[in-house]
């Protein structure tokens, strides 16, 4: 695991988008898991604006949505999806056969797991997980808890994440359960990228790095990555 302090929340975001283009130059074919939230937004304008300048080619690589709302899907604002269908997608031209994202509609959310750990072990592996971090801890929505040997699931959500999610959505919004990427898959991921923002997650950027790796707070396994690495603006690594 590294760890990278940035002056300024847009320097964070234009790195992590030029190390997205260098991957794709090397490997252009690459399977890239990516989280939605208010933290990944700039890194995505970024690598719109880089693709769309000839600097990053998005035309071979495929992508896994990380974790979704159970109930919702691209067309409910606030979802998961729709946020990264706006902010990179659509704006992107990313064909839908390369995007494998949870229907968090479905009747059996079980195959909907099995379809993206299948879809993700087609390709070899991850080659790239971007995530952020919740306020409990969390990684996708792999709550305090979850085992770290889960591949996909569906989980109950906890009461800050159900707090901290109406913030996506114009009106209180029902949150009861949420479907997500493992944490093993984080762990068999080529290389993972974990970023924060702003006074609100130095604490949880601090405990994620140096307290004993648990369940009990699930960032924390990022110290065990090989290939991880942590990259905040100046205020989230504040207590670093």
């Amino acid at each position: 695991m590294s760890f990278r302090r940035f002056p300024t929340y847009a320097e964070l975001s234009q790195h992590a988008a030029e190390h997205i283009a260098a991957l794709l130059k090397r490997k252009p074919d690459a399977l890239i898991c990516l989280a939605s939230g208010a933290t990944p937004i700039g890194t995505f304008h970024q690598l719109v604006e880089l693709a769309q300048t000839g600097h990053a080619n998005l035309n071979q690589c495929s992508f896994i949505g990380l974790d979704e709302w159970v109930g919702m899907g691209p067309d409910d604002e606030g979802s998961c999806s729709y946020h990264l269908y706006h902010d990179l997608f659509i704006p992107l031209a990313i064909p839908a056969e390369r995007i494998h994202y949870f229907n968090a509609k479905a009747d059996d959310l079980a195959a909907e797991c099995r379809r993206i750990d299948d879809a993700i072990a087609a390709h070899g592996g991850l080659d790239l997980l971007l995530v952020g971090i919740g306020l409990n801890g969390h990684i996708a929505l792999n709550e305090p808890g979850t085992p770290f040997t889960h591949y996909c699931h569906v989980i109950d959500l906890h009461e800050t994440t159900i707090t901290v999610g109406q913030k996506y959505f114009t009106k209180p919004t029902p949150l009861t359960r949420g479907i997500t990427i493992g944490l093993q898959h984080l762990m068999d991921a080529r290389e993972v990228i974990l970023m924060a923002n702003g006074h609100g997650k130095a604490p949880v950027i601090n405990q994620a790095m140096t307290a004993p790796v648990s369940t009990d707070f699930p960032a924390t396994i990022i110290q065990r990555h090989p290939n991880a690495h942590v990259w905040v603006d100046e205020a989230a690594g504040a207590l670093v």
